[in-house]
């Protein structure tokens, strides 16, 4: 199982919290690439519940790991 950016960008609208049938489920409606679908699928807990997608990719980027000051514009 992997993660990109892009490929997690297809899970950012999901219905959180969601189960891993849920978010396949979501996945499949809505277009995302087969590889997003495959890496749902490799999750372990059938039956366990997603709050954010940082519960499925720990290393997802946040806006605090970008060094952009919003205060400047």
């Amino acid at each position: 199982m992997y993660w990109t950016l892009e490929l997690a960008s297809y899970l950012e609208d999901a219905p959180w919290p969601a189960t891993k049938d849920e978010l396949i489920d979501f996945s499949m409606r809505t277009g995302a690439p087969l590889e997003v679908v495959e890496n749902l699928q490799q999750l372990e807990g059938d039956n366990d519940s997603y709050e954010t997608i940082e519960d499925i990719w720990p290393d997802y980027p946040t806006k605090e790991d970008f060094f952009f000051n919003e205060d400047e514009y």
